[in-house]
């Protein structure tokens, strides 16, 4: 008999977590070798328990989903990721793809596809829920530099322009152009309107 498919799984609500985890323990091919409620958990576990397969929410304490693909890309290559997530943003999906994610898909998905799809991502294989890539295509690139971006991430917060600067190394000048560019490319009135948006379509 074939070994089974190690999985991690990873996701801040416990209820959600143990379910899934219950469903796919009832899968002959599959084992869920561990669990954790935040990102930073999920990769250190993932480097200690070496899963096949790592399904990861999009949104946890600490690192969120992307980033712990991201390092377990380079730290764990042999581990294949799959981000589930109920925030479906067409930027977390570019995001995603661009870190080497293999799958993609809402958490409305039924523990059978979320099987299947690790049958699929272990096999070498790639899923992205159609209705998600769908609405990344409509929504197009973000039209925010890097700089842009991280700056106006600092601002939704709520931070003070002085602070955004000393976080970011750059005078307060120059965090209040980026900021200002932002808010004209986005067509808004503010910077708060700007990082809602920029938020909602994922780019920050």
């Amino acid at each position: 008999m074939p070994t089974a498919i190690r999985v991690l799984l990873a996701d801040d609500e416990n209820l959600i977590r143990t379910a899934v985890a219950t469903l796919l323990g009832l899968e002959d091919d599959l084992d869920v070798v561990a669990q954790a409620a935040t990102g930073d958990e999920a990769l250190a576990v993932a480097l200690r328990t070496t899963p096949d397969v790592a399904v990861l929410d999009l949104q946890m304490p600490g690192l969120d989903g992307i980033e712990v693909a991201e390092r377990l890309a380079t730290q764990l290559p042999g581990c294949r990721c799959i981000i589930v997530t109920s925030h479906g943003r067409p930027g977390y999906l570019k995001r995603a793809l661009a870190v080497g994610v293999r799958g993609f898909l809402p958490k409305t998905a039924s523990a059978l596809v979320v099987a299947d799809v690790v049958r699929s991502v272990h096999a070498g294989g790639r899923y992205v829920d159609p209705e998600l890539a769908a609405e990344a295509i409509a929504s197009g690139d973000s039209p925010l530099t890097a700089r842009e971006a991280d700056v106006l991430a600092l601002a939704a917060d709520g931070s003070p322009v002085d602070e955004i600067a000393q976080r970011v190394s750059l005078s307060a000048g120059t965090v209040r152009n980026y900021l200002s560019t932002a808010v004209m490319k986005l067509g808004v009135s503010n910077r708060h309107e700007a990082a809602a948006t920029a938020r909602r379509h994922g780019w920050i």
